[in-house]
């Protein structure tokens, strides 16, 4: 017992240099790693989980989770605080679909995706969103949340490139 504890006094310093020789070895593809990727918290109840994991680089598909920051707009600070903002939405709509509405229906492709309210909790107006086809870029989305702020109004529109911060899944 006591030999060991010998041997580990004198290997401090062999292991501590060699710590120090390989520590930059093993920032790099952590830092890459970390430009690239991001553990987010949730605090809206627009989307059931609480954690995802976000990937800058992930493809975006229909029903990808993605994350973005919407454009700025009163409505949004009001409820929201000063932005700015990141919202965490499913695609429902990819470019080239055709967004169109029914009364309050929101519908993709002829497909009911959402539908839409009049006004906030707060009480403010509402802006019926985009119709049309979706460019390329772009991407309707939307969430199960009936008061979710999405698509589905104008305040927030399509998410587009410029916006998206990437892909994400839930983690918790």
């Amino acid at each position: 017992m006591i030999r060991i504890a010998h041997l580990l006094r004198g290997a401090r310093r062999p292991l501590l240099l060699t710590g120090l020789v390989a520590l930059p070895f093993a920032w790099a593809p952590l830092a890459a790693f970390s430009e690239d990727h991001a553990f987010l918290i949730n605090s809206s109840p627009s989307l059931p989980n609480w954690a995802f994991w976000l990937d800058k680089s992930a493809p975006i598909a229909r029903g990808s989770l993605i994350f973005f920051e919407p454009p700025s707009s009163p409505l949004l600070d009001r409820h929201f605080g000063e932005g700015p903002h990141l919202f965490g939405k499913r695609v429902l709509g990819l470019p080239g679909d055709v967004v169109s509405h029914e009364g309050d229906q929101v519908l993709v492709n002829g497909r009911v995706v959402g539908t839409r309210l009049e006004q906030t909790r707060l009480g403010l107006r509402l802006s019926p969103g985009p119709e049309g086809v979706i460019p390329r870029g772009c991407y309707y989305v939307g969430s199960d949340h009936p008061r979710g702020f999405d698509s589905r109004y104008a305040e927030v529109g399509f998410a587009c490139r410029g916006q998206i911060l990437g892909s994400g899944r839930a983690v918790l």
